[in-house]
Parts: C-alpha cells; sequence; structure tokens
C-alpha cells in the first residue's frame, strides 16, 4: 500500500522549540521556565491564525514530561515519554476542542479527569484550542479548577480571539502573545522545506507566497503545496502569480507611466488587456492602490524598510518613486481610494474603473494648473511657509470743495465741526484739526459728505430718495412696524373671520367664532375658551387660516393662540362615542334581539 501523501504543514510541524519559526520571544521564555524549574500553572497562548501556538502547547508539553531534557532546555525525542508523544499514545496528554466542547458538561469532565495523578511522568497537560468559544457558564465552572489545580496539572490555553475571555479567566494564565511571522522568516522556513524536498524554486516566488500568507505559516505551506501539485515540481515567479491571480507589477509601472505621459489610450488598451486576462476592475484598483503605496514609501529612505516586494524590485521602485510627485501619489491614492469603495456600488464596472482611470490620466494637469480671474494659469509655487495672505488696499480720501489734496503717499482723516449760521466770514473760525499732524488747509471750513450743508433746505428722507430713483421699477414700501395685541381689533379681526366662515356655508364653525371668549394673556399670546369639545374641534380646524389672518392684520408673526374648553361645561357626546367595540354589539343586541339570536344561530364570533 503506498504511503498516503501528509500536507506540509503537518509534515514539519516542529517538533522541538528551536525549530518553532518567528516566535523565539515566546520560545526563549518557556525554555527558561523550564530549566528553572518555574513552570506556571495555567498559560494562555494568543496571537493570529497559523503562527504556531498549538504547536508550541504541544511542545512544551511533551518536554516537561522528558525524563532525559538536553541542558538548553529541550526534549530528548528518544525516551519513552517523548517516542510515546510523537506516536500519539500518551496519557499524560489531553487536548480539548472548545468549538465542539463548549457547554458545561463538558468542561465537568475535564475538572474531573483532573483529580486523577498520572501513571507516568511528572505533570498532566490539558490543551483547550479555540477557547474563547467556551461559553460563559463553562467559563465561570472552569475558575475554581483554573486557580488552584492539582501539583501535577497544568492546562495551556489557545485562542485567537482573546478580547471575547473573561477577566477572571486571563487573570489566572501567564499570557503569550504571538506575532505573525515576518516575510524574510517565512521565505527562508519555505526554502528549508524546497531544498528537503528537492524542489526547484525561484526565491521571487517563495517571496510572493510570503507575501499572500500575509504571515499565516500554514497558509504558507498550503499555498506552496498547491502551486507544486500546479507547477509539477517547478516553482517559478510567473506561475506562482498565475496560481494565485497576482497582477504582475509590470503593468503598474507601465500604467503609472501612461498615465504620468497623459497617454490616455495607452492606459485604457493596457486596463483592457488586463481585463482580458481575467482580472477583475476591484482586483487592479486594489493592487494599483498598494503600488502607489509603495511608491509613497519609497519616497522617504527612513520609511523604505516598510516596502516588502520581491527581490530585484526594490530599486524599481525607489527610481520610480523619485520621478513622481509626492502630491500626485497622495492625490491618486485617495482616488484610488473612493472608487475602490464606491465599485460594489456601480452597476458598469468596467466604466467605473475606466473613469478612475481617466480621472488619473489628467491628474497631474489638474494640480499643476488652477485657474485665477477666469482664465488658467500656472500654480504659485512658495519656497516657504505663508502665516496668511494678505492685499494692499488703495487708500481713500474725501476732498471738500476748494481745499487742496494731500500728498497721495499718505492718507490722513479730517475731522471738521458744523459752521454756526451766525458767524459771520468776517470772522472765520478754526474748525479743522489734522489726525496724523497733518498741515491745516488754507481754505475754508471742509463740509465732510455726510453733513448737510448749513445753508441749505431739510434733509431727505432715504424712503423718498430711493424712490425718486427706483420709484419707476420697483414699487418702494415703508416697513410697518409689527403691532401688539389689544382687545380692541382683535375683536374686530375675529369677527372678520366668523363673517368669511358665514359665507363659506360654514355656520357652525361661525356660530363658535361669535360665541368663543377671547382673553389677552400677553403682547403676543392670546385665549381662546369654548363651551364644548366640538366646538374647540371647529376652531382648530381653521387655526393655520385664522392664524395667518390675524397675523397679517396686526402684521406680526409671533402672535400665537390657545383653544380652551370651560371645565364647567359638560359636553353631551353620543352614546356610540362612549362605547367600545364589544358594548356597542351589546348595546344593539339590547335594542333588537333578532341580532343576538342571528348570532348563535349562525355560531358567529365577533372580533372585538
Amino acid at each position: 500500500m503506498e504511503n498516503k501523501f501528509i500536507v506540509s504543514a503537518r509534515k514539519y510541524r516542529p517538533q522541538n522549540f528551536n525549530t518553532v519559526v518567528g516566535q523565539s520571544h515566546i520560545t526563549t521564555t518557556l525554555k527558561n521556565a523550564i530549566r528553572n524549574n518555574q513552570l506556571a500553572h495555567a498559560f494562555l497562548f494568543c496571537g493570529p491564525r497559523g503562527v504556531g501556538k498549538t504547536t508550541c502547547a504541544r511542545i512544551l508539553a511533551k518536554t516537561i514530561n522528558c525524563t532525559n531534557p538536553t541542558p538548553d532546555g529541550e526534549a530528548c525525542n528518544t525516551c519513552n515519554s517523548c517516542l510515546s508523544f510523537d506516536a500519539g499514545t500518551s496519557l499524560n496528554i489531553h487536548e480539548l476542542d472548545a468549538a465542539s466542547n463548549n457547554s458545561v458538561d463538558d468542561i465537568r469532565t475535564l475538572v474531573e479527569q483532573v483529580r486523577f495523578a498520572p501513571q507516568a511522568g511528572k505533570y498532566k497537560v490539558y490543551i483547550v484550542d479555540e477557547v474563547h468559544m467556551l461559553s460563559a457558564s463553562a467559563f465561570n465552572a472552569f475558575l475554581k479548577t483554573l486557580e488552584e489545580p492539582p501539583s501535577y496539572a497544568i492546562f495551556i490555553l489557545a485562542t485567537t480571539e482573546k478580547h471575547k475571555i473573561l477577566p477572571t479567566i486571563l487573570s489566572r494564565c501567564q499570557i503569550f502573545d504571538f506575532k505573525r511571522i515576518t516575510n524574510n522568516d517565512t521565505v527562508d522556513h519555505l526554502q528549508e522545506i524546497v531544498d528537503k524536498e528537492e524542489i526547484k524554486a525561484e526565491k521571487a516566488a517563495l517571496q510572493v507566497i510570503a507575501q499572500k500568507s500575509e504571515g499565516c505559516m500554514r497558509d504558507s505551506l498550503s499555498i506552496l503545496d498547491k502551486i507544486v501539485s500546479f507547477t509539477n515540481g517547478t516553482v517559478t515567479y510567473q506561475n506562482t502569480l498565475e496560481h494565485l491571480n497576482i497582477l504582475d507589477e509590470d503593468y503598474y509601472f507601465k500604467l503609472l507611466e501612461a498615465m504620468q505621459q497623459q497617454d490616455m489610450a495607452a492606459a485604457m488598451l493596457l486596463f483592457d488587456e488586463i481585463n482580458r486576462k481575467g482580472f477583475e476592475g476591484d482586483l487592479v484598483l486594489n493592487g494599483f492602490a498598494e503600488f502607489i503605496r509603495n511608491l509613497l514609501v519609497c519616497k522617504d529612505p527612513k520609511s523604505a524598510a516598510l516596502l516588502e516586494v520581491v527581490e530585484g524590485m526594490r530599486d524599481k521602485y525607489v527610481a520610480t518613486a523619485s520621478q513622481t510627485g509626492m502630491s500626485y501619489l497622495v492625490s491618486a491614492l485617495n482616488i484610488l481610494n473612493e472608487s475602490e469603495i464606491n465599485y460594489k456600488m456601480a452597476r458598469n464596472k468596467r466604466l467605473h474603473v475606466e473613469l478612475t482611470l481617466i480621472k488619473l490620466n489628467f491628474l497631474q494637469q489638474a494640480i499643476d494648473l488652477s485657474v485665477e480671474n477666469g482664465q488658467v494659469v500656472k500654480k504659485k509655487r512658495l519656497d516657504g511657509p505663508v502665516a496668511f495672505r494678505s492685499k494692499p488696499v488703495t487708500p481713500v480720501q474725501f476732498k471738500p470743495a476748494g481745499i487742496a489734496a494731500p500728498a497721495a503717499t499718505e492718507a490722513r482723516l479730517y475731522i471738521a465741526q458744523k459752521t454756526p449760521l451766525q458767524t459771520t466770514a468776517a470772522a472765520p473760525t478754526k474748525t479743522t484739526t489734522a489726525v496724523q499732524a497733518a498741515p491745516q488747509p488754507t481754505a475754508s471750513t471742509p463740509v465732510p459728505r455726510n453733513i448737510p450743508p448749513a445753508s441749505g433746505g431739510t434733509k431727505k428722507r432715504l424712503l423718498d430718495t430711493l424712490r425718486e430713483k427706483y420709484g419707476d421699477q420697483y414699487a418702494i414700501e415703508e416697513v410697518k412696524e409689527a403691532e401688539t395685541l389689544h382687545m380692541e381689533k382683535l375683536r374686530e379681526c375675529w369677527d372678520s373671520y366668523a363673517a368669511q366662515l358665514e359665507k363659506q356655508q360654514k355656520h357652525s364653525s361661525a356660530g363658535t367664532f361669535r360665541s368663543a371668549r377671547l382673553t389677552i394673556e400677553n403682547d403676543i399670546r392670546f385665549t381662546v375658551t369654548v363651551s364644548a369639545l366640538t366646538s374647540q374641534k371647529f376652531v382648530e380646524q381653521e387655526r393655520m387660516m385664522l392664524a395667518d389672518h390675524l397675523q397679517t392684520s396686526f402684521n406680526n408673526r409671533a402672535i400665537i393662540f390657545e383653544v380652551l374648553v370651560e371645565a364647567s361645561e359638560r359636553e353631551d357626546i353620543p352614546v356610540h362615542m362612549r362605547l367600545n367595540s364589544k358594548q356597542k354589539f351589546e348595546h344593539i343586541a339590547e335594542q333588537y334581539p333578532l341580532v343576538k339570536e342571528l348570532k348563535e344561530r349562525l355560531k358567529l364570533e365577533i372580533d372585538y
């Protein structure tokens, strides 16, 4: 019988701490704790998927029960305990999947097993995977045992969602946070595996796999197995891109070059070629946005370390970034982000992407040009920062008749006092003073523009002046002042509205208005007192028209009123308005017994 195929994630799972990839800060701590005999009774391993939480838990369980550990705190892999663990027959290690065993009964069964000491070895280790899936009651049932377990019991909890675990559980555990595995560590581990499996693989292809796995070693190994099967043992950069449905970055470089040259035809043809290869528009937008982000990262040497690209591409990114303006990259990234957000709502997906490419094609022109005074001009570039912009204002000076204007280089203010009528020309009075120590004029006293001459006639009102100037074009009227409420005019308006209701054949409403009692509360508020609820309804029906009539009459839009019903009067409400549905039927049945007989004979049920 042929040997069954084992996926790389299981075949090359680490068997000791030294082979764990990318978690040296945790493996070193655990080895020192084992060597110094300072083991905690409960551990919590948390972090992203596929980074080695369960693997480290198994290695820890195996190492603490090893009868002949190495000096650096590793398992020997030769003793009976290690061999039974590797074969899966060890009785000292118990694994529980909390995703499918999350009830109180499952935890109680686990607690009952803890009471029994190990038959061989020093510790009984309980590994609870996906512990965040336990119910709240299961967590509470687990608290006491987790806080004070027997000396031989050790609990290792593993989870990807630490925030879902109760604080009472967290406080009882020694917490270890696993981090994502870096691309370099992933590539090195993949290289070791392909060397052992004698697989031909390009380093650029392994870098693409590491980027696609996003720090998850299990995903990277699964992707490697798929590509090896797809390529029949030869992993190249091109077939890796094809299998993972990743667009080659050379397309993005060509696309950016066409846009910077404002060659829209080349950009559209390039997108058509990409589309015919089967790449959807959202994939193009997302990939181009990531490409622009990488260029932004390369603009500053300090942040260039954040660039994670395949081997040989870094220099090309740096060279392209140096030739592209920062403003263009930031604006392009903003346009691509908005386009990607709105992609799902677009009916014509291809047109949506093409519109985005057209915007990017003319983006440089929009950055370099601006509109000033209706003309397209180059934007003014400033060498240094400007706190605020100011425009010089031309000084304005009112020159009275007969006075020579002062020098145009400085503005002067003259304050003129009105000359008394009884002052004669033979005895002129000094009335003009210069504010800024200006030389006083030698001519007669200046008369400002806003002060009428002493010998002139009466001053015209502004309203009369406007009527003379624009009377033939507009109807100019003086704004009337608002009036406050007073009883005489209020009663007159009220009666006139009642007369309007009479003309409209609303006799009941008109009668209600005539019998109503009005009371003024303040300058803008009055109350209307009526004798019955029906009368109140008549007034409320006319509220809007009545309010407009009163506000127009008083020229005061603040006037309001309230309708009240006299408490001393009780309205005779008809019987059918006082009864509910059931009482109405009983009342009808009492008056007409045949209705009740009909219901009983036909066995009808009344829906009250």
